[in-house]
């Protein structure tokens, strides 16, 4: 159980230096707005899956920059992390913040809905007694 502890905390070492790499040594403009949610390294430290995110959308853009970024990473990783084998660096778009804000959409638009039918659907007032 141990090795799937160090492969966790290899993960996050790797998500900070990455990130750090990202925000401040990459110039490429279609990694300006990528934000690495998360990372899982295989149990024999030989490939690592990168989640990442990007604000405005454009995922597929951004996954061509960090692709080409992939060799300039891998060497900078190799500098900062001391591993015996620094594993291949495999990016996936991360589709959850994406699904998450749809959601948070569609609950809002059903709420606002659903006030709007109850204030429609309450009977006219009637006037009170000795009021006419």
């Amino acid at each position: 159980m141990g090795n799937f502890a160090r492969t966790d905390r290899i993960g996050q070492q790797i998500q900070r230096e990455i990130a750090e790499l990202v925000r401040l040594e990459i110039n490429d403009p279609r990694v300006r707005l990528v934000t690495i949610t998360g990372v899982e390294v295989a149990g024999d430290y030989s490939h690592a899956k990168i989640f990442f995110t990007r604000l405005d959308g454009k995922h597929e853009e951004a996954l061509q920059g960090l692709e080409s970024a992939t060799g300039f990473l891998r060497k900078q990783l190799a500098r900062s992390i001391k591993l015996r084998i620094m594993p291949q660096l495999h990016f996936v778009y991360d589709a959850s913040v994406e699904r998450g804000s749809h959601l948070s959409q569609l609950i809002d638009q059903a709420v606002a809905s659903d006030k709007l039918h109850s204030d429609n659907s309450t009977p006219p007032s009637l006037p009170l007694s000795g009021e006419e």
